[in-house]
């Protein structure tokens, strides 16, 4: 069993044939490992834009890849996937999270009209694997590439992160170092129609408190400091998308505002608890005073 690992960069440029902003596929970056994670080949392609002519300007200064380099590399976007095809292969195609996954079905189905991806048998999603061997289970805050290479100890020295090559390289880094044969195996799906199902999923937020979605026991906020359930003061609101309450903690002896986020998910409802610290009347004041002094003192300077 061999493993590819793909890392996608793309532009956000906006479709006049499809009526809005396209996820437009730029670079593939991939590496291709035995089944004891050694590299046994590598890809690295640019595409060049169809959809969008420039590049917006936080992807240019994030990735440091140019329009006229794009342009020079005269590659449509259906050469690079005929050719990631072929490297692919039969391999476990692997990827951190699912957002490069979405964009290449994304950008199948606007440059070729297909709504699956003909060419992928079976997919995993490393950022969930790494999450689940690092005993990291918090579902509202999904762990990001950096944060669980910096929890192994794996330096990013010598690699230009943010491009498709250097990024799939780093994504095996912390492969490696978490790899188990027979568990990783429990991660790989076959993608068939559940696969597609599951993972175009669009999760939304529920905000409507009578939502019988909603389970009215989830309704609760522990203080953050002792871990006790604090004493709810007023009754909830829905606001900004959560719901939210003034609490108690009479252990700690301290008020803050509790908020929750209800997150429908392919696979159930998931809550996002967070205490926010009430500001102080004296220093909300003190706050009020320095913005006056800053602003005056400003338009005394432009004058």
């Amino acid at each position: 069993m061999n493993f590819v690992i793909l890392d996608l960069e793309w532009n956000g440029a906006y479709s006049k044939k499809a009526k809005k902003f396209v996820n437009e596929i730029i670079e593939f970056g991939a590496v291709k490992t035995d089944e004891k994670l050694n590299i046994i080949d590598t890809f690295s392609m640019l595409v060049t834009p169809q959809i969008g002519k420039k590049l917006n300007s936080r992807v240019a200064a994030l990735t440091h890849i140019t329009t006229e380099e794009l342009i020079d590399s005269n590659n449509t976007f259906t050469h690079v996937l005929s050719r990631f095809k072929k490297f692919l292969g039969d391999s476990v195609l692997l990827t951190w999270g699912t957002s490069d996954i979405l964009t290449l079905i994304e950008n199948c189905k606007y440059y070729l009209g297909e709504e699956k991806l003909s060419f992928l048998t079976t997919y995993c999603n490393l950022q969930s694997y790494c999450e689940h061997q690092l005993d990291h289970h918090d579902k509202s805050k999904q762990m990001g590439l950096s944060t669980c290479a910096q929890a192994l100890s794996i330096s990013s020295d010598g690699l230009e992160l943010h491009r498709g090559y250097d990024d799939a390289l780093f994504s095996l880094k912390c492969f490696q170092k978490l790899y188990d044969r027979e568990k990783i195996r429990e991660f790989i799906e076959v993608a068939n129609d559940e696969f597609y199902r599951k993972i175009t999923f669009k999760n939304t937020v529920i905000y409507d408190i009578k939502n019988p979605l909603i389970d009215k026991k989830e309704f609760y906020i522990c203080c953050d400091k002792c871990g006790k359930k604090a004493r709810r003061k007023t009754k909830w609101i829905s606001k900004n998308r959560s719901f939210r309450a003034q609490f108690r903690c009479n252990k700690c002896k301290r008020d803050f505002e509790g908020r929750l986020t209800f997150r429908l998910k392919y696979d159930g409802v998931t809550v996002d608890r967070r205490v926010v610290e009430k500001v102080k009347p004296e220093n909300e004041e003190k706050r009020k005073n320095f913005l006056e002094k800053f602003i005056t003192n400003n338009s005394v300077e432009e004058k």
